[in-house]
């Protein structure tokens, strides 16, 4: 009896380490994604695509800066060393600044790195977390993809 619980628990278990960064339930497979919407919007020098929550508040943001080919991910909170995304076919724990005049994590990518291809692609949720605690799920909205795609020509 004991051997077909331990079974499908380790069926169900993902081994990625609780390390600084990854969120503590890392598998986000069956995650449901936080009610809120995504709005792309061109900048200056590239464009940015912006989650809000059911509330208007902004959880997350994905920038493009045109001149040095950067990706950035921006999402609200305390100091982290670095920022764990997780997709349907990839998980990264990326390096991460602090802004503290904004008060959120900053994390950058060049242009064609694999994760932006997983993010734009994953199927049903895209996982982002700081520090150790829960991720914040959002859907994967064509916003996300366009922004990358800004950066890319």
């Amino acid at each position: 009896m004991f051997f077909p619980i331990a079974a499908a628990l380790a069926l169900t278990t993902d081994s990625t380490p609780n390390v600084a960064g990854s969120p503590l339930a890392s598998n986000l497979e069956y995650a449901s994604p936080v009610v809120g919407n995504w709005t792309y919007a061109a900048t200056n020098d590239g464009s940015e695509a912006t989650f809000t929550n059911a509330s208007g508040q902004p959880q997350l943001t994905i920038r493009c800066t045109r001149s040095n080919r950067r990706v950035a991910l921006l999402k609200p909170g305390a100091a982290a060393p670095s920022i764990w995304v997780w997709t349907s076919s990839l998980k990264k724990s990326l390096p991460a600044s602090y802004d503290a005049t904004a008060a959120r994590v900053v994390a950058e990518l060049a242009p064609f790195d694999p994760l932006l291809d997983a993010m734009a692609f994953s199927r049903g949720r895209i996982g982002f977390s700081t520090s150790g605690l829960a991720a914040l799920v959002v859907p994967p909205w064509a916003d996300v993809g366009r922004v990358i795609e800004d950066c890319r020509v």
